[in-house]
């Protein structure tokens, strides 16, 4: 049985672990050729082993998506190896520092914007730029369950995955017609090695933070992976600019 991206070209960036790990992987399980990036080049190209070890085909590239040359590099590298590109998840991020608004230094503001956002934008940029030519593709955002709703201590994270649903939906309405898809996933608190930087030394915080979903428990990447498939697959040719919540129902409450 074919999978539900058979013969597809995929490009994940931040892919050398977490989310992007499990997305990468699950893609290449789902029948695409994988081009993994990331800033952290070991990373990445332990993703790229492990593709290759379960009988899939990836390759990888160091991007800095802050970086407009770094990132129309990835995507030209990306189609000079594999001839096409037809969905991306545009996933690399960062956490930045925790502090309220009035205690946020303008360096870190500048670090996250730089990486969370305008990183996106740029991926964007160049992703549909290609599309364009070739007729179409799928592009999938990772924005937040703080791109939906607010949350302390985190003004440059909020302010940027805000940002990010807002350039998912504007890209969607404008290239809809021609056959690009843009949408988000908004993950809640899912258990990746960002949020084990973030308990580190705190252990007495899993468990509260565990129970700020519904659901009581945390959420796996892989549980983002399979949205991502599906995002990317033809059976989801209908959707475009949608947000979609992948948290526990954080956001319901």
């Amino acid at each position: 049985m074919a999978g539900q991206v058979d013969g597809k070209i995929a490009l994940v960036t931040g892919g050398g672990s977490g989310i992007g790990r499990a997305t990468s992987l699950a893609l290449a399980r789902e029948g695409a050729k994988v081009m993994v990036s990331d800033i952290v080049e070991m990373g990445g190209v332990e993703t790229v082993q492990l593709i290759q070890n379960a009988g899939g085909e990836a390759s990888f590239v160091k991007t800095d998506v802050a970086q407009d040359a770094d990132v129309q590099a990835m995507v030209k590298h990306t189609v000079t190896t594999y001839g096409r590109l037809d969905c991306a998840f545009n996933n690399a991020g960062i956490e930045g520092a925790f502090a309220k608004t009035e205690k946020y230094t303008k360096e870190e503001w500048d670090r996250v914007i730089a990486i969370n956002l305008t990183g996106v934008w740029l991926c964007l940029k160049y992703e549909i730029d290609h599309m364009l030519q070739q007729g179409g593709g799928a592009i999938v955002n990772t924005a937040s369950a703080a791109g939906l709703v607010g949350m302390r201590g985190g003004p440059a994270y909020v302010a940027a995955k805000h940002g990010v649903v807002g350039l998912t939906k504007t890209a969607a309405l404008e290239y809809a017609k021609a056959n690009i898809r843009v949408n988000a996933v908004c993950p809640g608190i899912i258990k990746t090695p960002m949020f084990e930087r973030g308990v580190e030394g705190k252990p007495q915080l899993v468990d509260p933070l565990s129970a700020v979903s519904p659901t009581g428990r945390l959420g796996k990447p892989e549980e983002i992976a399979a949205a991502v498939v599906w995002l990317c697959s033809d059976a989801a040719s209908f959707v475009t600019g949608h947000p979609m919540s992948i948290d526990g129902g954080i956001v319901a409450a």
